[in-house]
């Protein structure tokens, strides 16, 4: 709930070269900001809007921001700025926006889990987590949209996954990775619906992982689907935080599926 009156200003829709997308948006008080609309002289001017309207003064529903000399900024694209006033005690959450939300499912709630379930709560990802180790999840609540599962085994939880899911597997078990590995592409052979399988670990875990398979009956063609190692190349470095930058910038480079 909002604590004092503020101005929900929201990124309406652009065109052109611009640095914000619609959807992004930031609350303004008299004597604080949350969020960004891109910055520059167009959030400054924005931020001189709302105040003047949270101090009595009249405001516009929607303004159009041309990013050109003007303005100072050489960006080249127009910006639609939406503003909204929102009342002390009215619930700004339910006010926001709602950005598209990519559906990541998790598996493994170890140190790399961890750390890549950290930095993505600043990310627009909807993410479902999976462990077979009952409170192995860190305490606190979720943010909108996410979903903590125990599960054992692990791969039971494969055909619950959302549909147009990325899907990553780094599990403390060899064990547990390689039947939720098996578990992925059975679903694959029938719905077809996972965009990213990702698998944690080296390129000789991934040649032991392909024999393995190959005995299970998963030809080389459905085992083309699996990314082991995963995470952008040219990253260096074992620590957590580093491999889950590396791997959420490959997730994030997907492109958004539409179911």
């Amino acid at each position: 709930m909002a604590a004092e009156p503020l101005i929900l200003v929201t990124v309406a829709r652009t065109s052109g070269s611009v640095p914000r997308e619609a959807g992004a948006w930031m609350s303004v008080a008299l004597d604080g900001i949350t969020g960004t609309v891109g910055g520059g002289h167009l959030e400054f001017d924005a931020i001189a809007r709302a105040r003047t309207a949270l101090a009595g003064g009249d405001l516009a529903e929607e303004v159009r921001y041309p990013l050109g000399p003007s303005l100072g900024q050489c960006c080249g694209g127009v910006v639609w700025l939406r503003f909204k006033r929102i009342a002390a005690g009215e619930d700004l959450a339910a006010n926001l926006p709602q950005a598209p939300q990519r559906p990541l499912a998790l598996f493994g709630a170890g140190h790399v889990g961890l750390a890549i379930a950290r930095i993505a709560r600043d990310l627009p990802l909807a993410l479902h987590w999976v462990d077979s180790r009952d409170g192995q999840f860190p305490a606190g609540g979720l943010p909108a949209g996410w979903r903590q599962e125990v599960s054992d085994p692990p791969a039971d939880a494969v055909d619950d996954v959302a549909p147009g899911s990325a899907l990553l597997i780094m599990s403390h078990s060899h064990a547990e990775d390689f039947d939720t590995v098996a578990a992925c592409l059975k679903r694959q052979r029938e719905r077809a619906d996972l965009p990213f399988i990702g698998l944690i670990g080296s390129h000789t875990k991934w040649a032991s992982f392909r024999q393995r398979l190959l005995a299970r009956g998963f030809s080389e063609a459905e085992q083309a689907q699996v990314v082991c190692p995963i995470g952008v190349p040219g990253v260096a470095g074992k620590q957590p935080a580093v491999i889950a930058v590396a791997v959420l910038a490959q997730i994030l480079a997907l492109p958004l599926a539409s179911t």
